[in-house]
């Protein structure tokens, strides 16, 4: 049997959370960047995907795929809005950080555009991504 990339999105949607795990525990562990609650609600959806996905894709099984759509679906929306809300003084006023670490703050700000919560978003988006693609019938 030939094996397409429906047999590998779910491998590479873990491979994704994976990193985006790994990732934001390096930002808080290791350089000590302090979250705000929107990553929080971000990490919410994040950590769970990469057991999720895991066992998902040790086991071949894609009834769990289900579940961890649901997850990105949420953290990518979290993600945009909190992004916009960095870019967007319109939106920024309205982001619910007002006690200790600040929505708006920018600990990465690579190449003017490229903060955390993209990274983030680029995560859920690739994961939402893959995801649709192992479940798209091929005719």
């Amino acid at each position: 049997m030939k094996k397409t990339f429906q047999n590998y999105g779910i491998l590479m949607a873990w491979f994704v959370s994976i990193v985006a795990t790994c990732g934001s525990l390096y930002f808080s562990e290791i350089l000590h960047y302090e979250p705000c609650k929107l990553c929080w609600l971000q990490r919410i959806c994040m950590y769970p995907l990469t057991v999720i996905l895991g066992y998902a894709s040790l086991t071949e099984d894609r009834k769990y795929a289900r579940s961890a759509f649901f997850l990105s679906f949420i953290g990518l929306g979290i993600a945009l809005y909190h992004y916009l809300g960095q870019k967007l003084a319109s939106l920024g006023k309205i982001l619910p950080c007002n006690v200790g670490v600040s929505c708006k703050t920018d600990y990465t700000n690579w190449f003017g555009f490229i903060t955390i919560p993209l990274m983030a978003l680029t995560a859920f988006t690739l994961i939402l991504s893959f995801l649709w693609m192992t479940n798209k019938k091929v005719s």
